[in-house]
């Protein structure tokens, strides 16, 4: 049917992503004004500064955080997991050859989602989940990846908030047109009067059907045959994303909307003191019409030169409002506080004393990550568990990598569950430490088995101590082989002193 995408594309963003995106396009104005314009910017637009920057240096913040705490460079943000009924079933030496080959089977798909993951769009959809709550990543056929802001996808979700339906919109023009597309729409009547550079638009349909993901293409109306395609249910290159997940709605809510009253009464109060502070800084005399002092005289006076007048005659214009600035100020102040505290920014973290311990920062930071939790596990099933599924159903596609059965299925070990192995962390050095404060360190020494330490505090930091913490019985052998070498050299010695004598 003619227009059937581009029709539906309107009546969704009218009916249902309209009051979203005009919420984004506020919270935008208070951050990063670029990233949510109104729909008649171009390239000439001059976006209005806020007049507070934390907003943006927010935003930016929590960006960095969310990669680096998702997608840590260098690490794996997931393992393959066995069902723990097969694996009871396995003996030792056949768990171990499992957990080596998909130690290897982990670092080639690792290595394909890194390769294959452009983290320039990542970190710019953070910044719009931040500000607008929404934005869709698509996995590119050849690599890398396309960001869709809330302005150019509309998508519907059934009432456990899985997407059944999304349809993007895309500005393309005529000469970037294959040869085939650019034929069709030349039999169509659509070439008529357009030049190479017209805008041209591209709208890609994607429903999910009981066994497959249905995708096709529509330009100017017109269906694009070469452009229907399929993926597996668990497969799907379309990644939605969304902060706060609210139910029965199928678009979210930004990060920017909760804390919006502080955001936007720090940009007034801003304003206000700028102003304010601007108006106090104009220096103007004043003169009395009807005193004796010239004016002239003054002027053309030199620095410490005589001038007759009275000083009654000349006056200084001032505002008078530090008073009134001093509570604005304090009271900006107190709300830039909270916001660095709503944006995890370093500043927040350590209090205003003379002497901050190290575990008093250290634990103020942990409270402020702790208050991700529930985002992080939104974007470990919405984003990373969707990633790694995608780019493990291509690599198997292509025979780069072989099936697995079905009892073993990729489990996150970022986000939220790295908060969960970072208290574990904390309450087992706690818990070693109270053995120390109470008992003594010698007693700490003499109970607690430090090979054993190693183990479960490497196992909560994601670091393999072996090879590199001794165990318990390599300590004992090399006291042994000490202890046997002292020996002999002592031995030797005294059958030295004895020949001398």
């Amino acid at each position: 049917m003619a227009n059937d995408l581009k029709s539906r594309y309107n009546k969704l963003a009218d009916e249902e992503r309209r009051p979203y995106l005009d919420r984004a396009e506020l919270a935008a104005k208070l951050t990063i004004p670029s990233l949510i314009p109104d729909e008649s910017h171009n390239k000439d637009t001059a976006f209005d500064s806020p007049w507070q920057s934390i907003g943006a240096r927010g935003t930016n913040n929590l960006s960095s955080k969310f990669l680096l705490a998702l997608f840590p460079p260098g690490n794996q943000f997931f393992r393959m997991k066995v069902d723990e009924v097969e694996l009871e079933k396995m003996d030792q030496g056949t768990r171990g050859d499992i957990e080596k080959g998909l130690a290897a089977y982990e670092r080639v798909l690792s290595a394909d989602i890194e390769n294959a993951m452009a983290r320039s769009s990542t970190f710019q959809a953070f910044k719009h989940l931040i500000v607008a709550g929404n934005a869709l990543l698509f996995n590119l056929p050849n690599g890398g990846m396309r960001m869709y802001p809330l302005s150019r996808f509309t998508i519907k979700r059934d009432t456990e908030g899985n997407t059944y339906e999304i349809i993007t919109k895309d500005m393309t023009v005529w000469g970037a047109l294959a040869p085939d597309v650019a034929e069709l729409l030349v039999n169509s009547g659509l070439a008529d009067g357009r030049g190479e550079n017209e805008d041209l638009e591209l709208y890609t349909g994607v429903t999910r059907g009981a066994k497959e993901w249905k995708v096709w293409q529509e330009i100017e109306g017109i269906p694009i045959p070469d452009s229907v395609g399929t993926y597996p249910l668990d497969a799907t290159p379309w990644i939605p994303l969304r902060m706060v997940a609210i139910d029965g709605e199928s678009y979210g809510r930004s990060y920017v909307e909760e804390i919006y009253g502080d955001l936007n009464t720090a940009d007034a109060l801003t304003q206000a003191i700028t102003e304010g502070a601007a108006a106090s800084a104009i220096v103007k005399f004043l003169v009395d019409p009807n005193g004796s002092t010239d004016v002239d005289d003054l002027v053309e006076a030199d620095n410490g030169g005589f001038v007759e007048g009275r000083e009654q005659d000349i006056s200084v214009l001032q505002v008078n409002k530090f008073a009134d600035l001093r509570v604005a100020s304090e009271h900006l102040s107190s709300i830039t506080s909270r916001l660095q505290f709503a944006f995890l920014m370093n500043s927040s973290v350590q209090r205003d004393a003379e002497r901050v311990t190290a575990e008093e920062v250290r634990f103020m930071a942990q409270e402020l990550e702790d208050a991700l939790g529930g985002i992080y596990s939104i974007l470990a099933q919405e984003l990373q568990l969707p990633l790694v599924t995608y780019r493990m159903a291509k690599l198997q596609k292509t025979r780069k990598l072989p099936p697995l059965p079905k009892s073993i299925q990729p489990e996150i070990i970022t986000g939220l569950e790295a908060l969960g192995r970072s208290h574990e962390h904390a309450r087992l050095r706690a818990f070693v430490g109270d053995i120390g404060q109470t008992f003594g360190p010698e007693a700490a020494a003499e109970y607690v088995v430090v090979d054993e330490y190693a183990k479960r505090s490497g196992a909560a930091m994601n670091i393999e101590p072996t090879g590199l913490v001794r165990t318990s019985q390599e300590v004992t052998d090399n006291r042994n082989a000490r202890a046997q070498a002292e020996a002999q050299i002592q031995a030797q010695a005294a059958a030295q002193a004895q020949t001398g004598e």
